[in-house]
């Protein structure tokens, strides 16, 4: 399998999951039923996930890394955020609101633990960095010299790092912050959608995304042409957590190119005809 297909597969497995997720939500079932459907759906999940990993081989180190540090994660991540949900749910008393309350605060602040616990791994993530990346999220390579997961002593040394683990459970954890202020301030409706767990980054020059928004508002994509031009840099900028900064003189250094003005929307053409051409093979 090349890597094309395996991330064809792995985003094809992920859909899946997130939509399936999102129907259990919907349904009359109480959280606990929801919680139970959604376990073993992660479960086959994670065992396809397995199983699409043992038919690829890694082209590079980088690539392994990418698999443990954000494949892997987001779909064990809705295993442990439910498995938490559930056993919340299910050994919550019958009380008045003020002590069930109690109960989700006490439950929010045990959270703390484990920020405290894994504070110096959690800053490495939260801020992107990757200096330790080989240590952290290669099979075989790492130091016991590190603070490790306590679920080290189980875990499956072809499918698992030392620290893939505790990225879920950050994502995981997070999510379950966003849950109990939810129960806590009593406010109703379903709970954030799994899919969210997948943030995603824009890695391409900041200027090529600059040149994609300004194309789609003149051809009025966004409420029906009614959204403004600042509206929209706006929300891609909170949407993929990235600063734009003067897109208007970005778009007069667009305009002064020379040749091929639009090259970035030119190369978005071509890869997709590309890609087509491919699937008509």
């Amino acid at each position: 399998m090349n890597r094309q297909n395996f991330r064809k597969k792995i985003d094809e497995l992920w859909i899946n999951l997130t939509t399936t997720v999102d129907q259990i939500n919907k349904s009359d079932h109480d959280i606990v039923i929801r919680s139970e459907e959604i376990l073993m759906e992660t479960d086959m999940a994670i065992r396809k996930l397995k199983n699409l990993m043992k038919q690829y081989k890694f082209s590079d180190w980088s690539d392994e890394i990418y698999f443990f540090k954000n494949t892997k994660p987001q779909f064990t991540a809705v295993y442990i955020y439910y498995s938490k949900v559930l056993t919340i749910e299910a050994s919550k008393p019958y009380a008045d609101p003020e002590a069930l309350k109690s109960y989700y605060e006490n439950e929010r602040s045990n959270l703390l633990y484990f920020y405290n616990e894994q504070k110096e791994f959690i800053s490495y993530y939260r801020r992107k960095s990757t200096y330790l990346d080989k240590k952290y999220f290669i099979r075989f390579k790492f130091d016991f010299k590190l603070k490790l997961s306590p679920e080290l002593y189980s875990y499956d040394e072809e499918f698992s790092t030392s620290h893939d683990h505790i990225v879920s459970q950050i994502l995981a954890n997070d999510l379950l912050d966003h849950y109990l202020m939810n129960k806590i301030n009593s406010k109703q409706g379903l709970e954030k959608s799994i899919s969210q767990i997948k943030e995603l980054e824009w890695t391409a020059p900041k200027v090529a995304l600059i040149e994609l928004l300004y194309a789609l508002y003149r051809t009025r994509c966004f409420n029906g042409g009614n959204a403004d031009l600042a509206e929209i840099f706006r929300w891609a900028e909170n949407s993929l957590n990235i600063n734009l900064g003067n897109y208007h003189k970005v778009l007069g250094e667009i305009r002064l190119r020379k040749t091929d003005r639009t090259k970035f929307l030119m190369l978005l053409r071509n890869n997709l005809e590309s890609y087509l051409d491919d699937l008509d093979m």
